[in-house]
């Protein structure tokens, strides 16, 4: 996963989609020296175990799990990897951008 992972990220460098990482391993400190060693650059949350608040809050059963999250928040994709996850993710990127809610007018 983490090979194809990182050339993702190169890949749409520029593009409106972030990796995000969230890590259950116990001990900090070899994660750490694991994340330097892989080279994974993209931002990772730790969660210092199976049953952390993230977890918890996500409803994670098992590792690793996946989401493909569109603009609004909304988990489109579930547990894909590799190229099913680029597919995911390059279909939501040529979806139109979300209408925006027009401005209010100042008030006086």
């Amino acid at each position: 996963m983490i090979p194809h992972e990182r050339s993702l990220v190169k890949k749409l460098e520029g593009k409106p989609f972030a990796l995000i990482g969230v890590n259950s391993d116990s001990d900090r400190e070899e994660l750490q020296a694991r994340l330097v060693k892989e080279q994974i650059t993209w931002r990772q949350f730790y969660d210092g175990s199976t049953t952390g608040p993230i977890a918890k809050a996500w409803n994670v059963r098992g590792w690793p799990t996946t989401y493909v999250i569109d603009p609004q928040g909304i988990i489109r994709f579930k547990n894909v990897r590799d190229a099913e996850a680029e597919k995911a993710i390059e279909s939501l990127l040529a979806e139109p951008p979300p209408e925006q809610p027009p401005a209010k007018a100042p008030k006086k």
